[in-house]
This record gives C-alpha cells, structure tokens and sequence, in this order.
C-alpha cells in the first residue's frame, strides 16, 4: 500500500498548491455486455468509482468533478452514497454528451475549474492508483510542468506511445502519440501513457481550448495538449512507474476478474506483512477493511465485508463470511459459519467457539467463551459468558445469562406475525431440547426447560418447568395398512 512513502510526501501538504481531480466517467463500457455503467461494476464489494474517489480523497483534494454521460443519472447516485473514505470529499457533476473522446470530456469541467490549482486527470475504471505515486506526479508537475504517468509495457498495443526527443530513453517528452495515428516506428516504442496527469489548471483550459478532432478516430484527443505544451516551452515530464496493476483498467468482465484478484494478493500480502497467516493468499477476499492483532490464522476461501477487526490469536475456519464484526481474542470460528452484521454489528467474545455451520446475524452479542454450534442462528440477543447453544437452535430478541444451555432443535419465537417480543433466561437455566419459548417470557434462574416443552409463562428460578401433552401408550396397536387394489 506504500504507506510510508506516501506519509512522507504528505508530510509537505501545506506547501502544495490546491488539487482537483477529475475522472472520468462518461463511457459505456460496451465490452462489459451489462446494463450497469461500467464504473460501477464492483472491486472488492464496491463500485470501481468509489475506489477513485477514495484516492481522490487521499490526495486531499479540492474537489473531484467527476464526467458522466452513459447512465450518468445512475453514476452520480452512487456518488451520493456515502462510500467512506469520500464522505468529506467535495464531488461536481459534468456532462459529457456526446462522447467525443477524451479530449472532450475535459473541455467539459473547465467552467468548473479554477486557475490557482493543480489538476490531476483520472479514469473512473482504473480503481489501483496509490496515491503515494500521484503525490509524485504532481511534485513533478511543480505547478509549472506537464507530469504524465508512464509505464513501460513489452507489448504496447493499443495504448499511446510517449515519443522523447532523438528517441532516447531519457530524452525530453515532446508527444503522445495515439496507436491508431502511430507509425511503424512510434508502434515500436514500449513507453506508454496510463492515462493519468498532473497540470496546470490556467495553460491546461488553454491547451484544451485549441483541440481539433484531425485523426484516425475523428475525436478530441487529451493527449493532444502535450504538443502545445511543447510549442509554448512548457516543460513535459515523465513519472515512470514499473507497477501496471496501478494503470490497469477495465474494460471486460475478464480484466475486471484479473483486477480483482490483483487486488486481493495486494490485501493478502499486507496482511502476512503483518503477520497473519494465510492457508493460501490465492484464497482471501477482502471487500472492506480487515485489522488484525497478532497471531490470528486464516484458512481457505474466506471472505471479509465491510468492518471486521479480528482480535489476538483468533482462528477462521475454512469458507467463512465474515461482516461488520468484532472477534475478541482467543476466539474460533469454525469452517463455513456466516456472520453479518449489518448496521447493528456483531461481537464474539473472547475465547468463544462459533460453529461449524452456524449463522449470526445483526445485533448478536456473545461473551467469553461462549459456544455457538452447527446449524444454530444468533439474531440481536446476547449470550453472557460461558453460554451455549450447540445444535440446530434459533435465539432471536433474547438475553441469556451465563452458563446457560440452549438445547438442540429449541428456539425463541420472537415474531407473533406483527411485533417483536424479547425472551430472558437468566443465568444456569437448562433448556431442553424442542422447547418453543413463546416471547415475551423469563425463564428464571437455575430453572430446568423439559424437553418438547412449549413455555408461554415464565418460570421460576430453580424450579422443572414440563409443558407438554401428557404421554399416552396404548398395547397391542396396529397400524393403519392399504387396501389392496382389484
């Protein structure tokens, strides 16, 4: 994640002119064959844009104007959703209509663009950037030069050549030169733009402002600026990064998939740097923020949502789902167990056993060493420590005290078709196996739950509670037999 580096370029925040970004975020991704604009095609669990603004953010940004057009209506409501890292970011809306290339789509966010600031160009379908390497990019723009970010690619094609002056490799930049306008020779070069660059707000509105659409693809180029940034002695600058996953975008379902999962070696390898052990990291989706303490282990196939913080020497099981969770220390979480908790959150306790199989789900508070088992769902109670509930059981709008035992097949019903009602067990009730417990209803303390009981009362501390019908053997019954068919 470059963190280090890019703490130490923003360490000189308050020497650098003012930064807007722009992305841009007009084009229909027609490779993608979706309905959904292509920027909001999900990375990680979130939508490609948000990953833009969020880096938008990291630079601390003015604000980020961000170009639509094809399904613009839905790219700037999710741009309304509050993403996160870009909930103190200052968002502006262009249109791009039509899509004259991408020369165009600048042209239109220069009305709101001031002249005092520093503009960085970005692509709402390129989620990678770090933006240690975009404080670097504008330190080498320097409020005076045109920086573009650059990258050596063995097989260039399709992308613009950046042409340098005699053809060295350190000589000036002096183009860019689009592969469909390239020759043979300027098809040769493996120096290639990203797509990214740091500019001058006043001479870039100038830049723009004499664009023509002369070329192979009859559109407006961006790329176009370098020539009259040259012709005015503008200097153009090169950052040259040997990281593509930075530059990479996404125009298929398949690049998307081989971003994603660039993506995930990236989280897989900061978390074993800081020393979690991974079974496999080809493995691991994180789709959220992931903390872990010391020692925690992770095995297969697991996936982490939203906020999850895994305390010291916690365990995940194979094929876990874990979301807007905290895992005390100690604590396991046995193979293929689903936990989500939504708004409300979920806790486990430290030392607390969790499953295999078992589901919890928003508002589930479970204590130390509580054991929750196969097959057994948790929904906005609380189990005090030492409570356990191991087989096929259902404890929804419940508080259990501790060292309470949940019997297998028993449940809280909680719903009565219109409202929501709590059940209390006090601490070191028994509750037998296929018991109903009809809320609202107390089970006191040190009580006893038969087994195949249905509790519509409360009960009193330490006593047997038995509701059932009365058994009945009847001798020698038999049962009923078909008739045989004629």
């Amino acid at each position: 994640m470059q963190l280090t580096s890019e703490i130490q370029v923003q360490d000189g925040a308050q020497n650098r002119p003012p930064i807007d970004v722009i992305i841009m975020a007009a084009g229909k991704g027609t490779r993608m064959k979706s309905r959904r604009p292509k920027v909001l095609h999900p990375l990680a669990g979130r939508p490609l844009l948000w990953h833009v603004l969020d880096t938008a953010q990291a630079l601390l940004a003015r604000q980020a104007v961000v170009i639509t057009g094809h399904g613009a209506i839905e790219v700037e409501a999710a741009c309304a959703v509050d993403s996160g890292a870009t909930s103190q970011l200052v968002i502006s809306f262009v249109r791009q209509e039509p899509q004259l290339g991408t020369g165009h789509a600048v042209q239109q966010a220069v009305p709101v663009l001031a002249d005092d600031g520093v503009v960085v160009v970005l692509s709402g379908d390129v989620p990678l950037t770090q933006p240690a390497t975009l404080f670097h990019l504008i330190s080498a723009c320097a409020e005076e030069r045109l920086a573009l970010l650059t990258l050596e690619m063995p097989e260039p094609a399709g992308y613009g050549r950046i042409v340098r002056a005699g053809g060295a490799a350190d000589g000036a930049v002096r183009a860019i030169v689009e592969h469909k306008d390239a020759s043979p020779q300027q098809q040769a070069i493996t120096e290639i733009y990203s797509g990214i660059m740091a500019v001058p707000a006043a001479p870039l509105k100038r830049w723009l402002a004499k664009l023509d659409n002369q070329n192979a693809q009859g559109e407006y180029y961006l790329t176009d600026i370098v020539k009259f940034a040259v012709a005015d002695g503008v200097p153009v600058v090169a950052h040259k990064i040997t990281d593509a996953v930075q530059v990479t975008g996404v125009n298929s379902p398949a690049q998307l998939a081989e971003l994603e999962r660039a993506y995930q070696l990236q989280q897989a390898h900061r978390l074993m740097e800081e020393g979690v052990r991974l079974a496999d990291p080809a493995r691991l989706d994180v789709r959220g923020d992931l903390l872990c303490a010391h020692d925690v282990s992770i095995d297969v196939n697991c996936i982490f949502e939203g906020q999850v913080n895994l305390g010291e020497g916690v365990t995940i099981g194979a094929n876990c789902i874990i979301a807007n969770a905290v895992i005390e220390a100690g604590a396991t979480i046995h193979a293929f167990t689903h936990i989500d908790g939504e708004n409300l959150g979920v806790t486990v306790g430290t030392g607390a056993l969790i499953g295999p199989f078992a589901r919890l789900r928003p508002g589930a508070r479970l204590g130390a060493e509580v054991h929750i088992g196969n097959f057994v769902e948790v929904k906005n109670s609380t189990l005090a420590k030492g409570a356990k509930a191991n087989h096929l059981a259902y404890l929804g709008d419940a508080h259990v005290g501790e060292r309470v035992n949940f019997g297998a097949g028993s449940i809280t019903a909680n719903y009565d078709g219109a409202n929501k009602h709590r059940t209390d067990i006090e601490a070191d009730v028994h509750v037998g196996s296929n018991c109903v417990l009809v809320a609202p209803v107390t089970l006191g303390a040190g009580g006893t739950v038969g087994g195949g009981s249905t509790i519509t009362k409360s009960t009193p501390p330490g006593a047997l509670t038995v509701a059932r019908g009365k058994q009945t053997s009847i001798a020698n019954w038999n049962r009923p037999k078909k008739e045989k068919k004629t």
